[in-house]
């Protein structure tokens, strides 16, 4: 199969390779011309053309590499954005939050992937009222992409006198961060304010503004780093984080237009639908989307994520 040219010289990524390569592509040509021109030179010429076509093969090799991790990335990006936000429930769903946070980073660590904070909102129990953190490695998407949407735990909380069992929510979403998102995003769309990062007081407030929010103007999204020790560091993450959430609008306007043909998706991967409850008294977790149980609830908040993780994508599989 011929490579396709045109699609190297449209990657940002291969765009300068492809100069190179028409560079050797003019030299190929004058090489026979030359050759048909003057037959004594022949011998020489074919030996120039074998290290010119050398030269060529080595870049295509090369920038089909380059696009074909491209594609790797985006069907598993290594890195993502994991938001928690409490529901319904008061002081009990932010501490539920908190908890599923806690359960994530567990598992992420188990599996060696990076796990960092980039913003995060507690109240005076410890809960966090939201969260947001960047999760990268491989494979981490794949996994966590089914936590997207509503979570609801059923427990009697350590404060209730009566004994009486409350419910609460939390929601999670899971944006995949793509380096290279097709988004452009102008200055005049955007506003950007600097802030210092921390919050407690005393030695924990960072004297220089080096937190970051950046809001968009048309869709009113909010983003907020504060991760990076510098201004400009903590820019450049939010604006890829915006891209990403951008480009999940974008997506989300072509999955409601073709929601009917879509197959092998496990739930509608929304933020509202309600996924799974945790039954704390009867120490049971159950997956509303494909209808299955497990038990030890705090062995599965300690990290022990694996048996849900591989029953939905075995879900998915079966349903492609």
């Amino acid at each position: 199969m011929q490579p396709d040219l045109e699609q190297f010289r449209r990657n940002q990524k291969t765009m300068y390779l492809m100069q190179e390569y028409d560079r050797l592509q003019a030299a190929i040509t004058d090489t026979e011309k030359t050759a048909s021109e003057d037959p004594s030179l022949a011998d020489l010429a074919k030996e120039e053309l074998v290290h010119l076509q050398a030269q060529q093969q080595a870049l295509l090799v090369k920038m089909e590499e380059i696009v074909a991790e491209d594609k790797e990335e985006a069907e598993d990006p290594r890195r993502m954005v994991l938001e928690v936000r409490a529901g319904a429930g008061g002081d009990e769903a932010s501490l539920f939050a908190y908890e599923l946070a806690e359960m994530y980073r567990a598992y992420a660590e188990a599996q060696g992937w990076s796990f960092t904070v980039l913003d995060e909102s507690k109240n005076d129990s410890g809960g966090y009222k939201e969260a947001s953190f960047e999760i990268e490695g491989k494979g981490a998407y794949a996994a966590l992409k089914y936590e997207m949407g509503v979570h609801r735990v059923q427990r009697v909380p350590a404060t209730e006198k009566s004994g009486r069992v409350h419910t609460s929510t939390a929601s999670v979403a899971v944006l995949p961060v793509l380096e290279h998102a097709e988004i452009v995003i102008e200055d005049k769309d955007i506003e950007v304010d600097f802030s210092r990062s921390g919050g407690a007081g005393g030695q924990n407030v960072n004297k220089v503004e080096t937190a970051v929010r950046i809001y968009h103007k048309a869709t009113g999204i909010m983003i907020r780093c504060t991760s990076e020790r510098s201004q400009l560091k903590n820019r450049e993450k939010g604006m890829n984080i915006l891209r990403s959430k951008l480009a999940e609008l974008k997506l989300e306007e072509e999955n409601a237009k073709h929601a009917a043909e879509r197959k092998g998706q496990i739930g509608t991967g929304d933020r509202s639908e309600k996924i799974r409850t945790y039954n704390v008294l009867q120490d049971r977790i159950t997956d509303h989307r494909i209808k299955e149980s497990w038990h030890n609830i705090p062995k599965i908040l300690a990290g022990g994520m694996d048996p849900i993780v591989e029953a939905l994508q075995q879900a998915e599989t079966a349903a492609a």
